[in-house]
């Protein structure tokens, strides 16, 4: 399974094709339609969420509610399209258009229409304009943009179909920290995903949600912006997917590089990571035990993944999002068209994008999933891929 999206933030549509998706699996525009609602939600959410929306159409691969084994094709479009239509064509405009102001008169929406010569600290903006070079900042921070991974979204509610149809796997997230504040909340089970949803910052502890707003507002309130950390936990996870053969095929390998191509991730934890180097080993590992069932563990530190391949516990990942980089206090930056000091141009944004984040990170584990589970068990067709993987768990029974 491969994955593939195209586009830019204020371009027509977002382009996406997932190659490799087995037939017969149950999806809709209405499936896909509710996970992009997801990656809307959050408290520190900035304006563009207000009037921004998905229209999703999938234009490939799935006929009448069900995968036919074909590449998905998927557009989402851009609602705001005919703000942008002159600044953002593919075809040559005439350089007057360029120089009308934008409507407003606001200096960020004059900017719509001018070449960007600043560029903005924190963002992909000075390394893309030299290595590709580019005068004008537009042409990589348009792509660059967080709004890419709304396609990561929709072709990630597909991989997340196949596999809770094909394995039973379930995923879910929660928020872990924002800024100084951290949760103490148990690892959530997929029946807590709707009270998660229902949370302005995806934690089930009410009093650590209420400190977590409060630092996202005060963030805001003193033109600035606030990070955080995310988990992501996978249950039903069969034993055995990845490889410790070869350094890319390693399950941790796949979902840490997943997991840090999302803008804003800044550093990816498998299981206790970090506190299990500071843990002696004879404390650090999962030790394995008999159970009535076949052999168990008495633990989880390893995040259900040892050796590059999972463990059969639920596979638990976090992810740490710095503060977002479009920081309302303007920061230094150089004119590159002068050579200059200057003042970065700071258009809307949101405080914190950690609640959306975590969610888009689920999907981007759904994606990593759904293609370590077919290079394991194989199938061209859901019914094919099921009973590979009934045959492959009894198999494992046989052996625990």
């Amino acid at each position: 399974m491969r994955w593939l999206t195209a586009g830019e933030s204020h371009g027509p549509a977002l382009l996406g094709i997932l190659d490799g998706m087995p037939s017969g699996v149950t999806l809709t525009t209405d499936m896909v339609r509710a996970a992009l609602a997801r990656r809307r939600l959050g408290h520190g959410r900035g304006a563009r969420q207000k009037f921004e929306r998905d229209e999703v159409t999938l234009s490939g691969g799935v006929r009448h509610g069900v995968t036919t084994g074909a590449p998905i094709g998927m557009t989402i479009a851009n609602s705001e399209w005919p703000k942008w239509e002159v600044v953002m064509s593919a075809d040559p405009v005439a350089p007057e258009d360029l120089l009308i102001d934008a409507g407003t008169g606001d200096e960020r929406e004059i900017a719509r229409n001018k070449r960007l010569t600043k560029p903005r600290p924190g963002h992909a903006d000075l390394a893309g304009m030299l290595a590709y070079d580019h005068t004008d900042a537009r042409n990589v921070l348009e792509r660059a943009s967080a709004r890419e991974t709304a396609m990561r979204v929709g072709l990630g509610a597909c991989a997340r179909a196949f596999l809770t149809q094909a394995a039973g796997i379930e995923i879910v997230s929660h928020v872990v920290a924002i800024g100084s504040v951290t949760s103490a909340a148990p690892c959530p089970r997929p029946a807590d995903a709707e009270a998660l949803d229902a949370s302005p910052v995806r934690c089930l502890d009410e009093e650590t949600q209420r400190q977590m707003i409060a630092a996202i507002d005060d963030a805001r309130s003193s033109g600035d912006t606030i990070g955080g950390v995310a988990e992501v936990v996978a249950y039903g996870v069969p034993i055995g997917l990845g490889t410790h053969t070869q350094y890319d095929r390693r399950l941790d390998t796949r979902l840490a590089g997943a997991l840090m191509s999302i803008p804003s991730v800044k550093a990816v934890e498998i299981g206790d990571g970090f506190a299990q180097s500071r843990t002696p080993g004879s404390r650090a590992h999962d030790e394995i035990v008999p159970g009535p069932d076949g052999l168990e563990r008495t633990s989880n530190h390893a995040g259900g993944i040892e050796g590059g391949m999972s463990s059969g516990g639920p596979v638990r990942v976090r992810c740490a999002f710095k503060p977002i980089s479009t920081v309302p206090h303007a920061l230094a930056t150089v004119d590159l068209d002068t050579g200059e000091a200057a003042r970065a141009l700071h258009q809307r944004s949101d405080a914190c994008a950690v609640v959306p984040g975590a969610v888009v990170a689920e999907y981007q584990v759904a994606l990593t999933l759904a293609a370590a589970l077919l290079d394991h068990v194989g199938g061209y067709s859901l019914a094919q891929v099921s009973d590979n993987l009934e045959a492959y768990r009894a198999r494992l029974g046989e052996r625990s």
